[in-house]
């Protein structure tokens, strides 16, 4: 049980250091996800 506690803790922490990457990665992929939607529905007669 120590381990599991243990190891939720150490990426507890890894992504609280890495949250504004995550933010951004996020961001990035719902932009590009949303410029192809646009763009199909535009494109479509």
């Amino acid at each position: 049980m120590d381990a599991v506690v243990s190891g939720y803790k150490a990426v507890s922490l890894l992504v609280w250091l890495n949250a504004d990457r995550l933010f951004t990665l996020g961001t990035v992929i719902l932009g590009l996800l949303a410029g192809a939607f646009l763009g199909s529905a535009i494109l479509q007669p």
